[in-house]
């Protein structure tokens, strides 16, 4: 594939990117810019790109770049989006894409008039678990869907931009929880309603959040994350759809899936891309050199960011 992406940031997020694509692809050539110039030397070095960058614009007025790949905090997003846009570049955003679901609106204009496509980089949507799960639903192994109750527990603790609100756009449930909220709306189809709960203390950024959704089919989805849970196994822990003909029963992380429903049977989503990043790349490479619509759509993305909004706003407000 002739294809040129410019990396802007070179985090351990970067990191993933860079190894996933050459494994994927080895064609797509890589570029790395950083505020950092030495930082973006060695990403060069390492997954042996073909240029480095020591600032964002300079990689963007690169006529060799095709696309660029937004791995910075999410404060950033937006504004690097719209000046890849405005460079005549397609853009790859890391989630949460934008610190607002108004944003997307924004870069959706703006990609319509460069005649671009935005991607957003929310590898949930490719998980080889949301595969599997959507198959059985469909083909209603469980019968119609009541509830769908989603288990995202562990401890982790941050101590660089994550733990800036300012900086990453909100507490655990925006930073880590955008990707299983991605996973509860993909699940459970057009929403109604959102209410969020945040326990203990209100002061600060959040780090342990309950969502409960409304669809307009009649279920009810909810979501139990929280970074500061004391969780054995480093955070495996079970999630269940319940349906009136049965339940699917899964390990939330998507190492196996229990199916209690017209069929007993215990299904193995599969390991070697258990976090759906491969999965990804084929879909964003093949949206981007032959124009075909992605998996994970910008639209998605907003709905993603509307739920997270929802869910702090109603928290806040203790009731809708």
């Amino acid at each position: 594939m002739n294809m040129t992406i410019a990396v802007l940031g070179c985090g351990a997020i970067a990191r993933t990117h860079a190894e996933t694509l050459k494994r994927v692809d080895a064609r797509v050539r890589l570029c790395f810019a950083s505020r950092d110039l030495t930082r973006a030397e060695a990403y060069r070095r390492r997954y042996r790109g073909i240029a480095r960058y020591g600032e964002y614009g300079a990689a963007l007025a690169d006529p060799q770049v095709n696309a660029a790949l937004i791995t910075t905090p999410p404060a950033q997003h937006l504004d690097l989006t719209l000046a890849a846009l405005q460079a005549g570049k397609h853009v790859i955003v890391e989630k949460p894409a934008f610190l607002h679901a108004a944003d997307a609106d924004r870069v959706e204009a703006e990609a319509r008039t460069a005649g671009r496509t935005v991607l957003v980089a929310e590898n949930y949507a490719y998980k080889p678990l949301t595969t599997v799960l959507l198959r059985e639903l469909e083909a209603g192994t469980i019968g119609t869907t009541r509830l769908i109750r989603l288990s995202a527990l562990k401890r982790q603790t941050v101590s660089d931009w994550r733990g800036s609100p300012a900086i990453a756009g909100g507490g655990a449930l925006f930073e880590g929880g955008i990707h299983w909220v991605n996973l509860l709306a993909g699940l459970g189809g057009e929403i109604e309603s959102v209410q969020g709960y945040r326990p203990g203390s209100q002061n600060g950024p959040e780090r342990t959040m309950v969502v409960v959704v409304r669809f307009k089919g009649g279920a009810v989805g909810t979501l139990h994350h929280s970074w500061e849970a004391p969780a054995r196994l480093r955070g495996l822990s079970l999630s269940q759809i319940i349906g009136d003909r049965g339940t699917l029963v899964f390990e939330s992380n998507g190492l196996f899936v229990k199916v209690n429903g017209t069929r007993r049977r215990l299904l193995w989503p599969g390991f070697r891309d258990i976090r759906g990043f491969r999965g990804m790349w084929r879909d964003f490479l093949s949206t981007l050199a032959h124009g075909t619509a992605p998996r994970m759509t910008l639209s998605a993305a907003r709905r993603d960011l509307a739920i997270v909004e929802d869910a702090y706003r109603t928290a806040n407000q203790g009731s809708r």
